[in-house]
């Protein structure tokens, strides 16, 4: 540790100061001085600094204010302050704010400087490897995301195929030629693509910057209850939309939200309910949207109301990829949205969302 290369500043208004700095560690480290903190800046500007330290008292800049100068510009070095008299306020008011790392007091102790000194570069190391490991992490993570969107992209080529072909089959009124067959090769077939898609919206939801484009919420709906009500055609449907004045946001994540959303209230109908609905009311201002979407389903357990949002939680009611909710309440938060959901076992569920207008902005 004890080598030139750690890099250390000292700022002190007297010469005397920096020369019995300079005079005890010189061997220990690469120092700089400056007689201002003015002179400081343009070190800092010029040198990788790993430590600075400060005298607190200097005419026209405190060694607490010179600290808080630097925070957002040089975060990196470590701060220690020296101060030769007592003021507890400036001190306190430094430390909580993360401006220093340990004050000394004058005159110094050459092992209690040199100690401080060292662990301040301990911190800083640590500081640093910290950040690198969070980007060795984040590229990772980005990699791992763009393999599992590319193996799920590939996927769905062949699986579509399989798709075709069975509707080919009921097209040619052969679907029950073969007693269950094509029936069990329909469902794992749909099921597997329901995987593959909320796979490909998970990378999407994350990896997309949100663009304002208008949405037309009478044509987004009716194209989703076409979409998923093929599993479901007893549910009833009852929409009711106000949209007297444009609206935009980002179209792709608001049909990811609906998508899902809707999807559930179909999936999670009580199979024994002769009367299945879902209603959908939405009303839009030049202010934001105000969604509803409610059903007469299975209903959430109170306990689960504050899971279900949880990246992979799934009640043991609910079958599903434990997906859909995650993302809904990620693609909401990227467009500034808001979701509250209420639900009772005997009435069904009910989620309310709030969308900022983006032409308002």
């Amino acid at each position: 540790m004890d080598t030139p290369s750690v890099k250390v500043l000292y700022i002190d208004d007297e010469e005397h100061n920096l020369q019995a700095f300079k005079a005890s560690f010189r061997r220990q480290y690469e120092i700089y001085t400056a007689t201002s903190a003015a002179a400081g800046l343009l070190i800092l500007q010029n040198i990788d600094i790993n430590v600075i330290i400060a005298d607190q008292k200097m005419p026209e800049t405190t060694g607490v204010q010179f600290f808080k100068s630097i925070k957002d510009t040089y975060p990196d070095p470590v701060r220690i302050l020296l101060t030769g008299y007592t003021d507890i306020e400036a001190l306190a008011d430094a430390i909580n704010h993360g401006d220093v790392y340990r004050y000394i007091t004058k005159p110094w102790s050459d092992l209690e400087l040199h100690n401080s000194i060292k662990n301040a570069y301990d911190a800083y190391k640590a500081k640093i490897d910290l950040r690198n490991k969070v980007s060795e992490l984040e590229k990772t993570n980005d990699e791992l995301n763009r393999f599992i969107y590319s193996i799920s992209h590939e996927l769905r080529a062949p699986l579509v195929s399989v798709i075709g072909i069975v509707n080919l089959v009921k097209m040619e009124g052969l679907y029950n030629s073969s007693g269950e067959y094509w029936n069990l090769i329909e469902i794992c077939s749909n099921k597997l693509d329901f995987y593959i898609q909320k796979t490909l919206q998970y990378y999407k939801n994350n990896k997309n910057v949100a663009e304002h484009s208008p949405v037309e919420f009478e044509i987004l709906v009716s194209e989703l209850i076409s979409l998923y009500s093929y599993s479901d055609r007893d549910t009833q449907f009852n929409v009711k939309i106000n949209q007297p004045v444009g609206f935009y946001n980002d179209a792709f994540r608001i049909e990811v939200i609906l998508g899902n959303l809707i999807n559930n209230a179909i999936k999670y109908q009580k199979s024994t309910e002769p009367n299945k609905f879902v209603n959908i009311d939405i009303d839009v201002d030049v202010q934001r949207a105000e969604i509803t979407i409610s059903d007469n389903g299975i209903g959430i357990l109170n306990d689960h109301l504050e899971k279900i949002f949880n990246q992979f939680f799934k009640s043991k009611n609910h079958h599903g990829s434990g997906l859909g909710l995650f993302i809904v309440k990620e693609a909401l938060t990227r467009i500034n949205g808001k979701i509250e959901v209420t639900s009772d076992l005997a009435i069904g569920t009910t989620f309310k969302i709030t969308i900022p207008n983006g032409k308002a902005t």
